[in-house]
């Protein structure tokens, strides 16, 4: 069982600062590090470090060599990454305060430059054993969504940045819905989760949701599960990436044909572990350090 990722990279260029700059304020950072992210890239390697097989769809600028090669690097097999030429490579510009919480302008370059005939040539043998990822950093992501279920594959979605109007039109498209509390209060346009929740599966009675809470955990529903796993408690630094931390290892574990609670509680290891390292990708742990941080945390 494969994931075929059709998602964002991006060069994330973090600043440390005493707090988020304000409007008219300049703000000298403590520090500066660069480092290669973007939603759909930090899934892919928090996919493969989780054990599955993935196949990234994206773009990046035709002179970006060191890009294809960080992600040949990080067993993401780069051949799925179309080059344009005169274009730049996505990037963002990401505030991390002294608490560790982030504020990100994002610039898409190329990530908004992939073709159908690209994104279709990348489905290559893909099956109804196969999930399609996705995130809203791209274009033509509902078309590919459409693409993916005539092909009998299973689609996931984590529409961020929120798209209300198209999030909306894919739901029957839609096998996997990721969402964080304040992405599902805007969906159903309530601002009571509980509600908002009620609403949205009367809406896709067939759709599996998957609702982060940031420290409080998340919680899983479908049609015949319910499940709840809570925020492991450790020192954050920078939580930049434990969103897709999480998603990645979630989804790999459920191809894996793990249960929905062991995907669950694997997945929060793993976004524990990434909130006390700094940066995106560098800060996503291996699948050993997940299971010895599990094993720990039941032995303490």
């Amino acid at each position: 069982m494969a994931i075929y990722n059709l998602g964002s990279i991006n060069w994330d260029h973090c600043y440390s600062v005493p707090h988020f700059v304000r409007p008219g304020e300049t703000l000298s950072s403590r520090d500066y590090q660069r480092f290669l992210g973007g939603k759909g890239a930090n899934q892919s390697v928090a996919a493969v470090r989780a054990g599955a097989w993935v196949h990234h769809i994206g773009a990046v600028a035709e002179d970006d060599v060191q890009v294809r090669s960080l992600i040949a690097e990080y067993q993401v097999a780069p051949d799925g990454l179309m080059l344009i030429p005169g274009q730049a490579t996505g990037h963002a510009i990401i505030q991390i305060n002294a608490e560790g919480e982030n504020a990100i302008i994002l610039f898409p370059g190329c990530n908004r430059l992939l073709t159908m005939e690209w994104i279709e040539q990348q489905f290559g043998e893909a099956n109804s054993h196969d999930w399609l990822l996705l995130q809203n950093e791209t274009n033509l992501v509902q078309e590919s969504a459409t693409v993916a279920k005539a092909r009998g594959m299973q689609v996931a979605f984590n529409p961020a940045p929120m798209d209300k109007d198209l999030t909306l039109d894919m739901l029957d498209y839609l096998d996997l819905l990721i969402v964080n509390e304040v992405e599902l209060s805007d969906l159903a346009g309530v601002d009571d989760p509980e509600r908002a929740l009620a609403m949205l599966k009367q809406k896709a009675p067939n759709l599996s949701l998957l609702i982060t809470l940031g420290a409080k955990g998340a919680r899983y529903e479908d049609q015949k599960t319910s499940a709840r796993v809570d925020a492991f408690k450790v020192d954050a630094v920078d939580t930049t990436a434990a969103g897709d931390t999480f998603i990645g290892y979630f989804l790999a574990s459920r191809a894996a044909a793990l249960s929905v609670e062991e995907s669950m509680t694997r997945a929060a290891a793993a976004s524990a572990i990434c909130v006390t390292r700094q940066g995106a990708i560098p800060s996503i742990p291996t699948l050993l350090e997940v299971e010895a941080f599990i094993k720990n945390r039941k032995n303490a």
